[in-house]
């Protein structure tokens, strides 16, 4: 078994490195405090490629790989969150999905400004009242004449509050010849008639990430923007999704060695009973379990990652590395607040905002009891 990431690997994560370090860290505490969203970082990101890694060079992408993609992202998230997130949505899952299910036509006209990074995509399927009960989802389509008509809300969708938010890929109920109804995926313009941009919510953290409601009055699109098999729209959600759940892994793993470097250099220089805390056995206890912990965490996303680069089934190594992940940054960032004492409750230390945005990840792309579930599952097939 090789562990070594290939030339091209370590070139992308140290180049990406060096960027979050040098425009992203020293931006993330002003962007939480502020709510502004970082279009300039977003262009630069664009113009370094990173919303492209996975795509192929003729729509516009680096025609790398997930594991590179991967990477990036926990870097991205090493720095602040919310750029993770950026990349989880655009790339992961709206990206690929129409890369994956879209006709040429649809890739040509949506896919490529999005590989480019010159828009940016959202994912649209929790409503009001189907979160992880996704497939209770009420939002519906007809189609009539030439258009698809659609109605329902959608909620807690990210990044389509942005100015440069082309699309949401929308999942709804359509009536199927009195056969019952079936769940199709169409690509919605945010510029559609009839599409109408809802609440912004006020979250406790991830406040540069835009999250808003989407509501579709009548909202017409053209007939041809009905995205794959109409039979199967929903479980193109779920097939993109798993992809999600390593980048959710990855971003667990960013925010959570943050957490670890800025738990160490407070324990090397924060000095009680006459020496450094990081001479006592308790704290260097706990640096220790985080470390193993990010480690771990980070061998398990990978390993998924490179499941996928090699075409080969990895729906158990995704949700493993989610659920695992997403849990082991909580206790991270608790246990690095700990360490920073009364410190690290004052919102001017970074571990203050890693606490609060963490858990989150423990939600998205499926809870951790939607991803044991899965995994049970995976354990009775076998």
């Amino acid at each position: 078994m090789d562990f070594d990431l290939s030339k091209e690997q370590k070139m992308i994560r140290d180049e990406v490195r060096k960027f979050a370090r040098k425009e992203i860290a020293p931006k993330a505490e002003e962007l939480e405090r502020t709510g502004e969203y970082p279009y300039d970082l977003m262009e630069k990101m664009a113009k370094l490629g990173l919303m492209g890694i996975p795509f192929p060079e003729e729509y516009g992408g680096m025609g790398g790989d997930w594991v590179s993609l991967h990477l990036v992202i926990e870097e991205l998230s090493r720095a602040d969150a919310n750029f993770g997130a950026i990349i989880d949505v655009t790339t992961s899952v709206v990206g690929q999905e129409l890369y994956v299910f879209g006709t040429e036509e649809q890739k040509r006209k949506y896919l490529i400004p999005i590989v480019k990074g010159e828009k940016i995509g959202a994912f649209g399927l929790t409503e009001p009242d189907s979160g992880s009960d996704a497939g209770s989802l009420t939002t519906t389509a007809e189609l009539q004449g030439d258009e698809w008509v659609l109605n329902g809300t959608k909620q807690f969708i990210t990044n389509i509050g942005l100015d440069n938010a082309s699309l949401v890929l929308v999942a709804a109920r359509v009536q199927n010849e009195g056969k019952g109804d079936i769940i199709s995926t169409f690509i919605v313009p945010k510029d559609a008639p009839g599409f109408e941009l809802g609440e912004k919510y006020r979250k406790m953290a991830m406040h540069a990430s835009a999250t808003h409601e989407v509501i579709l009055n009548s909202c017409r699109i053209p007939k041809d923007n009905l995205l794959g098999d109409p039979n199967r729209g929903f479980a193109q959600h779920l097939a993109v999704l798993e992809t999600g759940r390593i980048s959710i892994a990855a971003m667990a793993v960013g925010v959570a060695q943050a957490c670890m470097e800025e738990a160490l250099r407070w324990a090397q220089g924060r000095a009680q009973f006459g020496q450094p805390i990081f001479n006592f056995q308790a704290v260097q206890f706990k640096l220790a379990d985080m470390a193993v912990a990010i480690e771990l965490a980070r061998n398990m996303y990978l390993k998924a990652a490179w499941l996928k680069d090699q075409g080969r089934q990895h729906a158990f190594e995704a949700s493993a590395a989610k659920l695992f992940a997403s849990e082991m940054a909580e206790k991270v960032a608790s246990d690095a607040l700990h360490i920073h004492g009364g410190y690290g409750f004052m919102e001017e230390y970074p571990v203050s905002r890693y606490f609060k945005g963490i858990k989150l990840l423990q939600i998205v792309e499926g809870t951790s009891e939607v991803q044991r579930m899965l995994i049970a599952r995976t354990l009775a097939r076998q």
